[in-house]
């Protein structure tokens, strides 16, 4: 197996038939099909099925495509990279960030990319901790900013920042006092979090304080947008950091309160792949990453304590 038949296995995958792929790698479909043919007997096992409106993947050929669009992925990279050494940097770079890191350093790191690198195309994309991970994971982004990620050898990971959690919810729920609220007395109130699983792991480092919260919400849910609705409608309260419903504390619509006995706190971490390695592009952007969580922490921003060096 080599780098062309992946290419060639991917365009089917893609395009969905012979034909189509053989137009877009501007090969003859012969060609294709032998090429086909040939992985599908390396590998043992076929890796489409023929149907009268084209080829559908198997398993076998989902698994394949998965590594595959990763492998090339970091071939055209390492050829880009290498290509452009001692040259201006350039190339693509896709982050991946948490709700709270966008709020935090998003436009910030646009703005730096535009100014500093002129030359690196940026793709900034947002979604729920978990899912962010599940991105980096699928080679979908280069970085992630990700709270709490599961220990996995495949991940190369750098604990940047720690938030304390508050309790968050109307007035009429959790409380008109600015006084700490035991986590035992928490358990009692409505709750609204993040659905179990990887998402869930984001709301704090402590798992087994997150299984009893868990056990006792009222709803579940893995949109930000929807959770934040609910806690303005008065229909729970939540735990979260300050940052993570801003608009709605400044605005007097919603209320916090610390939470003690135990405290609650969740980390931030850099990730990528451990087996992709770098290019010049990303090494500058993770760079920029770095400088602006630790400048907005400073300044007072993103209420957090720094843990990296």
């Amino acid at each position: 197996m080599d780098s062309r038949q992946l290419r060639y296995f991917a365009a089917i995958y893609e395009q969905g038939t012979l034909s189509s792929a053989a137009e877009t790698c501007r090969v003859a479909v012969s060609a294709l099909s032998h090429h086909l043919a040939n992985l599908e007997a390396e590998f043992g096992a076929p890796l489409f099925v023929r149907k009268p409106r084209g080829l559908q993947p198997t398993a076998a050929g989902e698994r394949l495509y998965v590594h595959a669009k990763s492998i090339l992925k970091a071939m055209s990279a390492a050829e880009k990279d290498i290509r452009e050494a001692g040259t201006e940097i350039s190339g693509e770079v896709s982050v991946g960030m948490a709700y709270s890191a966008v709020k935090a350093i998003a436009v910030d790191l646009a703005r730096r990319v535009v100014a500093d690198y002129p030359k690196v195309r940026l793709s900034l994309s947002e979604s729920l901790s978990g899912s962010t991970l599940m991105h980096l994971m699928a080679s979908e982004v280069d970085i992630a900013l990700v709270y709490n990620p599961p220990a996995d050898p495949r991940l190369k990971t750098q604990a940047v920042l720690e938030e304390q959690m508050v309790l968050v919810g109307t007035r009429a729920i959790i409380g008109d006092s600015d006084q700490p609220v035991r986590f035992a007395d928490v358990l009692d109130l409505p709750m609204i979090l993040l659905r179990q699983g990887i998402s869930a792991r984001a709301l704090m480092d402590d798992t087994n304080l997150l299984k009893k919260l868990e056990g006792r919400a009222k709803l579940q849910m893995n949109s930000v947008h929807a959770i934040g609705a609910s806690l303005a409608a008065g229909l729970g309260c939540t735990i979260g950091t300050k940052l993570f419903m801003y608009e709605h504390i400044e605005s007097g619509l919603l209320h916090y309160r610390p939470i003690v006995e135990p405290e609650l706190w969740r980390t931030l971490y850099v990730c990528e792949m451990a087996d992709r390695p770098a290019t010049y592009a990303l090494e500058a952007v993770r760079s920029l990453i770095l400088d602006l969580v630790r400048r907005s922490v400073v300044d007072g921003r993103w209420e957090a304590r720094m843990v990296m060096p």
